[in-house]
Formats: structure tokens, sequence, C-alpha cells
């Protein structure tokens, strides 16, 4: 087991991660921005280092610095949490290069599912359902509109290398077909380097539901069940619980036995998420993420089990301490992302902490990296905080959920806690009755922008 492992990352996740090293009697390193030096993981931390100035290409981002960080400090390992360098295959083989454990998969299997095409490619391959759509790239827009009439519309364009919503752009005709394609390809251009696109069929009204799987590297993988995701905004999730409200027992089990025989076949190791489009009974896989997600905290709630943990203990070589036998479904759990944001425009909202208080009581968890007197700086992702909740049902996690955010004080800027407050007022959350596309609707009625 490693002495000391460093976390190459900030705020809430890399709290999440020193807590599990702690309790595994391991010492932890917090890398920092200079705009970070008063950060709470910097403060809990057993060790320090000063990585670089706020912007993250010159701190967060910057391969030099962090493995400078291990060398200092003596760091075994790397866990990269989530964002910044987590999926960047090159950091990872770096990272190996250098003796160093990088807690994670492989950088060749960050490498397959880190390009779209290869992705789907390689899922398809493994028995994994796919939507129907272009085989690789589309080279040119006459290519595209022939996909378009092949298919029929709407179609879906994305980048390649996309993520987070960007890159993609939806024709629901030939007319809007040239404007998409384009655009698409730009926006790839622009965040990715990468103009490559391809075209899939668009799905009308699914839900976006993922599948938690973790590997150990020798061949053996166990699924976790499904979370639901679909409450999203500009394809941002805001809004995830587990298991998901539309789908059965047997649909789980026949869905996450696919997942696990597939990332068993090619060695995965520690934790990843498939995520699929699902409408009408049938899954579509559209990516896997080989991290840990934001969400995982309603997985570990209903399962019983610490994903970091389990990440530390088969990067050093050991055993996953469950079997799938031993994983059942215990409750529901609930998460909403917190942002410093400003509604109704959801514009960042940095600025000093004035008051804070998190909510207590049974079931409930606050995953954040916030204290009275803290100044959120204007340089990184607006995520503060993640409200967790639990309960013996869905309705009870809910009941649960609005209580807590009564209990939630942030004083000193704006959050997005009002949405939450508004959401629980409705009944389709309560039926649980939602798309993917029912919070932009939803948002369009209830707040103008």
């Amino acid at each position: 087991m490693f002495d000391k492992i460093l976390i190459a990352n900030r705020g809430e996740i890399a709290l999440r991660v020193i807590r599990a090293a702690r309790e595994m009697g391991i010492k932890t390193v917090a890398v920092h921005s200079t705009a970070d030096s008063d950060a709470m993981h910097v403060r809990m931390a057993d060790e320090s280092v000063c990585i670089g100035p706020a912007p993250s290409p010159q701190s967060y981002l910057s391969v030099p610095a962090i493995i400078s960080a291990c060398e200092i400090t003596g760091a075994q390992a790397i866990h990269p949490g989530y964002g910044f360098l987590s999926e960047n295959s090159e950091f990872v083989q770096i990272v190996e290069d250098h003796g160093i454990t990088f807690i994670g998969p492989t950088a060749e299997h960050i490498r397959i599912m880190g390009d779209k095409i290869t992705a789907k490619d390689t899922m398809k391959e493994l028995g994994v359902p796919c939507v129907p759509g272009s085989d690789g790239g589309v080279p040119d827009l006459e290519a595209a509109k022939k996909i378009g009439e092949e298919f029929g519309y709407p179609v879906i364009i994305k980048a390649t290398a996309g993520g987070g919503g960007r890159g993609m752009k939806v024709a629901r005709s030939a007319n809007e077909m040239e404007s998409a394609f384009l655009t698409a390809r730009a926006e790839g251009k622009a965040a990715f380097g990468n103009d490559e696109v391809y075209i899939e069929k668009y799905l009308t009204t699914p839900r976006h539901i993922e599948i938690q799987v973790f590997g150990d590297g020798k061949g053996n993988a166990v699924h976790l069940g499904e979370r639901d995701c679909s409450l999203q905004r500009r394809h941002q999730k805001v809004f995830e619980e587990a298991p998901g409200p539309c789908i059965t027992p047997e649909e789980r089990a026949k869905i996450g036995k696919i997942c696990a025989d597939a990332v068993a076949k090619i060695n995965y190791i520690g934790a990843g998420t498939i995520e699929f489009l699902y409408e009408n009974g049938e899954f579509y896989f559209i990516e896997m993420n080989t991290r840990l997600q934001v969400e995982h905290p309603v997985t570990e709630g209903i399962f019983g089990v610490d994903l970091v943990r389990e990440q530390i203990l088969v990067a050093a070589g050991e055993e996953m301490s469950f079997s799938q036998d031993d994983l059942e479904i215990n409750g529901h759990a609930i998460e909403v992302r917190i942002n410093a944001e400003k509604l109704p425009n959801f514009s960042p909202c940095p600025g000093k902490i004035t008051a804070y208080h998190a909510p207590g009581g049974l079931g409930v968890r606050m995953d954040s990296a916030l204290y009275d007197g803290y100044s959120i700086p204007p340089y990184y992702d607006s995520l503060i905080a993640k409200l967790i909740v639990q309960g013996r049902d869905r309705a009870e996690a809910l009941a649960r959920l609005e209580r807590a955010l009564g209990e939630l004080i942030v004083d000193g800027i704006d959050t997005t806690v009002p949405l939450f407050h508004a959401l629980l007022q409705d009944p389709d959350i309560h039926s649980g009755d939602y798309n993917i596309h029912w919070l932009e609707h939803w948002l369009e009625e209830n707040m103008a922008q």
C-alpha cells in the first residue's frame, strides 16, 4: 500500500480523496495555485505545494509542476479527482514513465474512451448497445447530408473529442444540416483542437442513464447499478439519483452485466462510468468516463461502499473489497449540484462567504470545501457543493432533500439553491416523469432568462 499520495485537484473532490486516504492511514499532498492558498484542501492535507499562479494552465494543468511536486514530497501515487488532467492519457503516460502510480485507468484505456468514435467502435465489439449513426468520422457536408437522409431527421452532430456539451449540434431537418455540421466542427476545433465529427440518430425524449463499473485490472469487474442524470441544463447535470426511477430490476441486471463484462474483457482498472441514452426500454451507449464521477456519492449511498478507497486499493495492486454478489441496493439517494451562480441567468458569482452552515441529520451528506470567510476565486468551475441525501425510498429522499436545503446557509454570494427549492414543488419531479429536455423547458417557463 502507498505511504503517500498526491491529489492533482482542488475543492470538494480533493477533500473527498483526503478523507478516504486518512481512513486508510495514507498521508496526502495537496497541490494548489496561488489563488487557493487558503483553500480547505490545502488546510486538510498533510503537506501542500504551490504549483503556480491562478490560471489553470499554469497550475492545475501544469504536468511538470505536478510531477515536480511528487518528486519533492516523495508521493508514490497521484489521484486526479475529476476534471483537469483526470482523463488526459498523455499525463497518465508521463506519470507512469516517472515511476509514479496513477490512481485510475491506464493511458491506453483513457485514450480509447476519450475519442468518441473509437469508444463507440470498441463498445460495439464488446457487445454494448449503441446509438445508430455514422461509421466513424464524417468527412464533409455532402456525406453528412447522406447520413441524415439514411437515418432520418433529427440527427445530432458531435465532435469526436467533445465533452460537456461542446461540439454538439442538432439538425432537425435537411435545411438545418449545413449550419449544425459546420458549427459542431468549429466548436470541436476551438475547444479540443480537433474538428472531426460523427453523426448519430437524435433520440427525442430519452433519459440519461449511466452505469457505474469498477475493475481490478486483472479481468475482474462489477457494476454498481445505475444513476439517472436526466435533469440537465445545457448538457450539464444538476440533479442525479440512484437507482433510476424508471429502471426495472431486470433491466438493471441485464445492462449492468453487459457493462461489467465489457470492462472485464479489456482488463479495465478502477472506477468508470458507461453513459447511455435510454428510450422505450432500450439503452444506447454515448460515452464512457474513465474517472470518478461528480455524482459518485449517490452510488456510494445505496451500496455502502467507498469508491475512492477502492480506487486506491486496486491501484496499489490489492483486491477489490467486494464482489458482484455482495452488492445490494439499500434505499434511494439523490444529489444536487450547488453552484456559485446568479439566477436566472446562471452567471458565475464568485465572492466571499460571510456565513456558512451545512445541513445535517439522518441521511444527509454535504461534500463541500466552503467555510466561513472563504473567498471563492473566479478562475475555476462554479461548483461549490454537492448535497446528497438518502432515504428508505425515493419519496423519503425527496422529503429529506427539501428539509436539508432549508437548513443550508450560504451567505455572501448567490447560489443555485433556489432552483432546487422550486423544482421540488413540481409534480413531475416527485413522479420521476422527465427526460433530458425537461429541465430546459421548465426553465423557459419558470425562469425568464
